[in-house]
């Protein structure tokens, strides 16, 4: 699946333990999971964070400042199970003190990263 940038208002910002505590319990569900309200609440959280995210960088490239990520002429697009992967790779130690936004900078940085 392929989540789009669309901005979210009023969204609470997520810590990534909440995040896949969530998407594990979806998972369980199977196919039902895509009628869960947790479904729609973790895919708004993403589309959240990575508008939030864009708008950081056209504002850092607009001021000449470096930028988290450098997707080029491509909108960047991310599979939830890369997210959920990449999520994984957090120590469960430090996943309560993380936002998904934070998460999200992250992978988007090694997936798109800018030359310098």
């Amino acid at each position: 699946m392929l989540l789009v940038a669309v901005p979210v208002s009023g969204a609470q910002a997520m810590k990534v333990d909440q995040f896949l505590a969530k998407a594990d319990a979806l998972q369980q569900k199977g196919m039902m999971a895509f009628f869960s309200s947790d479904y729609k609440l973790l895919k708004a959280e993403v589309e959240a964070g990575a508008a939030a995210l864009r708008q950081e960088r056209l504002a850092a490239k607009a001021a000449g400042r470096p930028q988290a990520y450098c997707p080029g002429d491509a909108a960047p697009g991310l599979r939830s199970d890369e997210i959920l992967k990449a999520f994984r790779t957090i120590p469960a130690a430090q996943r309560p003190r993380v936002e998904v936004k934070d998460a999200l900078r992250a992978l988007l940085a090694r997936k798109y990263p800018c030359r310098r």
